[in-house]
């Protein structure tokens, strides 16, 4: 068994993530590292995985490449809350199935019909929106409420993850349905589900670098990794940890500053930041104001291996600025890392095209 320090361990994760000096030389690099990134609207700064791109690329990413590999490239795709790389498609489908509630089954089998008019209209018409497409279920979608009249939406949700249909694109916010056979490549390999499951646990654990067996469920993602990698204690900390092989021996790239989105693979398991980093956070964009000790969409600030605070800042696209509300020191900034987290700010201003005001 391995026995790691805390810093240890933290470096492991970060580098893992991309997140040390080293600097990808694409979008895609990034994605198949990553294996997901989760797509959340909210803009209250940049959209998230938008942001997830950005700490990564720096400058040298723009939202339309991120759009170009998903609508003309199809390098990436959109799988119900996940950006993917297309080339781990197949083993994605190959198990996704597994994510379909029961009750959700049998609702579809129940709808028989209903799944048959939204197949041939995709057939006939093309890609469309949800409002486009047949509203008529022989049994409506039963709901506790914040879902009503979501029929056709539910429905297409279910076939993505089966892969009957896919996401082609988007018409704005709205997400553009096609069927799967026009949007995945015709040799996408889809191998056997326990195959398929080998294969995504190994990767997920390689993106991660380090992680409990059963680390926090992240959506359309299952929580148990298992025994997989090599295990490992780390010093101060209760209970065994799985890392992967090949994060052991590489070498660290040096230390910079990274702005995170709260969505964040890096940050996204809340009880491994606090375990590894002390690092504490919770998403206030669901409590009232005079509640929100963080802000917003308060993003973590990362500089070399430590989780060190949040930045507190708001987007005002029509008025050109970009307001720094706060930045909230968990520990206190050495003059190295507030200079490097004014620069990591002063960049993301220059990305967003945003005077920035504090």
């Amino acid at each position: 068994m391995l026995t790691l320090s805390r810093e240890e361990a933290r470096r492991i994760a970060v580098r893992a993530q991309f997140l040390d000096a080293y600097r990808p030389e694409s979008l895609l690099e990034v994605m198949d590292q990553l294996t997901g990134v989760q797509i959340d609207p909210t803009t209250a700064i940049a959209r998230s995985q938008e942001l997830v791109l950005w700490s990564r690329l720096g400058d040298a990413f723009s939202p339309a490449d991120l759009a170009h590999a998903l609508e003309v490239e199809r390098t990436v795709a959109e799988h119900v809350t996940l950006l993917r790389p297309m080339a781990d498609m197949g083993i994605v489908l190959a198990v996704a199935d597994e994510w379909v509630h029961p009750s959700t089954r049998a609702w579809v089998e129940a709808n028989a019909g209903f799944r048959d008019r939204i197949l041939a209209r995709l057939c006939a018409g093309g890609a469309q929106t949800t409002a486009t497409l047949p509203n008529d279920p022989e049994v409506p979608y039963a709901s506790t409420g914040w879902d009503d009249e979501r029929n056709t939406g539910r429905m297409l949700e279910v076939l993505c993850l089966r892969g009957e249909v896919a996401v082609s694109g988007r018409e704005g916010r709205r997400r553009l349905w096609d069927l799967a056979e026009r949007v995945y490549p015709a040799d996408l390999h889809v191998p056997p589900p326990d195959e398929a499951r080998a294969i995504r646990d190994e990767r997920r654990l390689l993106s991660l670098g380090i992680a409990r067996e059963k680390p926090l469920r992240s959506p359309a993602e299952p929580s148990p990794l298992g025994p997989i990698g090599l295990e490992a204690v780390v010093e101060g900390v209760e209970g065994t940890w799985r890392v992967h092989p090949d994060v052991l021996g590489a070498e660290w790239a040096g230390d910079r500053a990274a702005l995170l989105s709260p969505f964040d693979r890096m940050v996204y398991d809340r009880d491994r930041a606090l375990d590894l980093f002390d690092f504490e956070y919770v998403l206030e964009m669901y409590k009232p104001a005079a509640q929100r000790r963080w802000g917003y969409f308060a993003l973590p600030i990362l500089v070399g291996d430590r989780l060190i605070g949040k930045l507190d800042a708001k987007a005002d696209r029509k008025k050109g600025v970009l307001t720094i509300n706060a930045v909230h020191e968990d520990i206190p900034f050495s003059p190295s890392d507030a200079d490097a987290v004014d620069a990591e700010i002063a960049a993301l201003a220059d990305w967003l095209g945003l005077e920035l005001r504090r």
